[in-house]
């Protein structure tokens, strides 16, 4: 066996480098930034790793402690390993050989774990999926995300195509927004006639991250005259763009004014991007496929990518 790899409990101390090695990482993004992952340190105990070879960072887990649970951090859509371009498929077995042990020391008793996707790698980092099949885990939840590969995009269903022709005649103005507020009223109504439930981000949260990171969060609205009826908040890093919060008022839904602003965001803003990932349309744990949810995003030449969640116990 190779050196021992060593793990190390995530510190403040350690930010700096926790940072700079998501930022230099095959499969990090922002979400990983301290920044981003501390703003809701009072809701989730964090229990994030390091794992150092030789002395060297080489991954880390975002992670919090729940019970005697290790989740990759609850905070967040997408975790598991970060991997850096020395960490090889071995050193990551016996990554997951000591973190078993680690965890088991400590008293956890299981590891629930979520795969970043692999629209979000820089360069192939699957040997997690590997590790997990070797030990045996069991995939517990399966969402489906909707994802256009923007170099060989689909072409708009006609639907779509109409929408866009609607609300370019109905006056419908697209725009990058600081507003807000606005769009969250929008948000916030909408999801709380259809769904009885609220953003899972407050808009102060958002203001917030939105703050820290104005150069990865951004908001596009589509308005007619001053008042906002439809708005994406947008996540990007690097290649990939993600659609955290879309919405329409029940005007901006009979404009299409959704379909002009993904129009734009997919054809003109974000056309030298390679992904832009409209996000999830599944519920309880992938059980259940939100229809009409989906073949909306689809008319937009999305195709499908999954979000898996892994359990192991001991």
């Amino acid at each position: 066996m190779e050196t021992r790899i060593e793990i190390q409990q995530y510190i403040p101390a350690l930010q700096p480098e926790w940072d700079y090695f998501i930022a230099n990482s095959r499969n990090g993004t922002f979400l990983f930034f301290r920044n981003y992952m501390d703003y809701h340190s009072d809701r989730f105990i964090d229990n994030s790793l390091l794992f150092r070879y030789k002395g060297k960072l080489i991954a880390v887990l975002p992670a919090n402690r729940e019970g005697d649970v290790l989740w990759s951090h609850q905070g967040l859509t997408y975790g598991g390993l970060v991997l850096s371009s020395k960490c090889t498929a071995d050193r990551v077995l016996n990554i997951f050989s000591l973190l078993f042990s680690w965890l088991s020391e400590r008293g956890f008793s299981k590891l629930v774990y979520k795969c970043v996707p692999d629209i979000y790698h820089r360069y192939p980092s699957q040997e997690d999926l590997y590790a997990l099949f070797r030990n045996n885990a069991r995939l517990v939840a399966r969402n489906l995300s909707t994802t256009v590969s923007i170099p060989c995009r689909i072409p708009f269903s006609q639907l779509r195509r109409r929408g866009i022709k609607r609300a370019l005649s109905c006056g419908i103005v697209v725009q990058e927004s600081s507003d807000l507020e606005s769009f969250w009223r929008v948000l916030s109504e909408n999801l709380s006639d259809r769904y009885n439930r609220l953003p899972v981000h407050t808009v102060e949260e958002m203001s917030l991250l939105k703050g820290r990171f104005p150069n990865n969060i951004r908001l596009f609205t589509a308005c007619k005259g001053e008042r906002v009826v439809a708005g994406c908040v947008i996540f990007e890093m690097d290649e990939w763009v993600h659609s955290q919060y879309i919405s329409a008022s029940p005007e901006g839904k009979e404009f299409g004014a959704l379909d002009l602003l993904f129009h734009y965001l997919i054809t003109d803003r974000y056309s030298d991007r390679k992904v832009f990932d409209f996000g999830q349309s599944t519920e309880n744990k992938g059980s259940f496929l939100n229809s009409g949810l989906i073949a909306q995003k689809e008319g937009f030449g999305g195709r499908g990518i999954v979000y898996d969640t892994y359990e192991l116990s001991w």
